[in-house]
């Protein structure tokens, strides 16, 4: 019998998903999401046929490309890859003719820099600020501040309202919240355009706060570092008040101001925290449930001043002085290090492609952790080269690898697995470029990106969005023009 044939009947009157015919599979399947036809690919060789078909994949090309067909591709290429060949191109930023906005801003350093929907959040000084793009180019004033703070901004976190039990519709659950931390002793909750709750600590700057919630739903937990050296954890609960009881518990243990802080990937209690003379803290929150309370789990120390540090599954990952290290949650021993005769700039990892990315002086090393346990200088998959000063600005997902420095006009764009440079891209508009603008802080998110630049009198903020581009960097004959996309005609409209 056919693999791929429907399963026979049975005696039993039930009917399953596998007794329609393909045809009417395939036109139920038409109307779901690219993770659930990736889903049912997965389940069953029956399942797999039809999610393959190109009316499915011309529905998914529809939904996520609307005003654009695929053009020039050779009579052997299906639906399924045209549409993922699209994807890649976009993701990779393989286009000359993104959609461009540039928001002049005022020349205090942004920091803080992230890409949220439609909007993009900054912090300057004290305040919060939110750009919405559609809005600023219909010609609609653009601008919403938010403020509260009386210092500066140390920490802004983007926390999906899903996470929380904070929302109250659920049109509310799908945005995010934003918490921001400051010198001024406080932390604050932002959503609706305004600060809604905020945790106040008496005379502590408040340097850090978690990058993601500890704890399972719906008690979930953020945590901050202090100047002091103490971690304080803070409840999220659901009725939204503030209250005495909103501070859990006081973790003591750093003698020096906490620096950075991650929560551990296999297991949301665990909380990692690092201070300013790099001493490394495993904090298991779940057993602590009153003030000055300690729960340590454990403790280690790496060399040189902190930079970055990432948690994924029960390995922490720090960047600090001239390399890289791994520590095993677990044994507290180190699995690897990445070692540099350099200090370390910038650090991003990829964990599910055992890949990192170091950024240092006018270049950017690709590393593959599976090389060894003590990975030197020669053992790199790629220099990532062509920068003017140091690598401060790092991205990395599994599509590219976005690099860029202080003193760069340009930031670079690279294939993740083999470092091979796929463009560059302007940070500011050219004219500013001849009036020494440079790149001062990005924020990336699948198909786009964002730059601030500054000459130190003027700013800019750049937004490309490479999603609906259609003309690619370069045009390979031997290619069967295969990268090329079009509107879409009259004649390719549907009746």
């Amino acid at each position: 019998m056919d693999d791929t044939s429907p399963p026979p009947a049975t005696g039993n009157s039930s009917t399953s998903l596998t007794d329609l015919d393909m045809d009417a599979l395939v036109h139920c399947a038409s109307h779901l999401n690219l993770q659930d036809v990736s889903n049912m690919a997965m389940s069953s060789k029956y399942l797999q046929k039809a999610a393959y078909s190109d009316p499915i994949w011309q529905s998914l090309f529809r939904q996520q490309w609307s005003p654009l067909v695929p053009t020039g591709f050779p009579h052997t290429s299906t639906d399924r890859e045209a549409y993922l060949s699209r994807r890649t191109d976009v993701l990779q930023f393989k286009f000359i003719d993104p959609a461009v906005v540039n928001f002049p801003i005022t020349a205090k350093p942004h920091e803080n820099l992230c890409l949220d929907k439609d909007n993009i959040i900054f912090s300057e000084g004290s305040s919060v600020y939110v750009l919405n793009i559609d809005d600023f180019q219909h010609g609609k004033d653009s601008y919403d501040t938010l403020r509260g703070h009386t210092a500066k901004i140390t920490s802004l976190r983007s926390i999906p309202f899903e996470e929380t039990c904070l929302y109250s519709s659920k049109r509310q659950k799908s945005d995010n919240l934003f918490v921001t931390s400051s010198l001024d002793h406080s932390i604050r909750l932002w959503w609706k355009g305004r600060c809604q709750r905020s945790f106040r600590i008496c005379n502590v700057s408040v340097s850090t706060i978690s990058d993601k919630l500890l704890g399972d739903h719906p008690s979930k937990i953020l945590a901050s570092g202090g100047s002091d050296g103490i971690v304080r954890l803070w409840s999220l609960d659901c009725s939204g008040k503030r209250s005495q009881h909103d501070l859990k518990a006081v973790l003591y243990g750093h003698d020096k101001p906490a620096v950075l802080m991650s929560v551990a990937g296999h297991k949301t209690s665990l909380l990692v925290s690092i201070s300013r003379n790099s001493k490394v803290i495993v904090w298991d929150t779940a057993t602590s449930s009153a003030n000055r309370s300690s729960c340590c789990v454990g403790k280690s120390t790496v060399p040189g001043a902190p930079k970055a540090m990432k948690c994924h599954a029960s390995l922490i990952y720090i960047a600090a002085g001239s390399s890289v290290v791994a520590i095993d949650i677990r044994t507290m021993r180190q699995v690897f290090k990445v070692n540099h005769q350099e200090e370390v700039h910038s650090f991003q990892m990829l964990p599910e492609k055992s890949l990192i990315c170091t950024g240092l002086a006018q270049r950017a090393m690709l590393w593959d952790v599976r090389r060894g346990c003590d990975i030197q200088k020669g053992e790199a998959v790629a220099e990532l080269d062509g920068h003017r000063g140091n690598v401060n600005l790092l991205h990395m997902d599994p599509y590219k690898i976005v690099s860029g420095g202080l003193k760069d006009f340009q930031v670079h764009v690279w294939e993740t697995g083999n470092g091979r440079q796929l463009s560059s891209l302007n940070c500011c508009p050219l004219s500013d470029y001849h009036r020494g603008f440079r790149c001062s802080a990005m924020a990336v998110n699948g198909s786009r990106i964002l730059t601030a630049s500054n000459d130190g009198e003027h700013s800019v903020l750049c937004f490309q969005d490479f999603n609906n581009a259609t003309v690619p960097i370069y045009s390979d004959s031997s290619i069967l023009q295969s990268k090329f996309w079009a509107p879409k005609s009259q004649r390719d409209t549907e009746e």
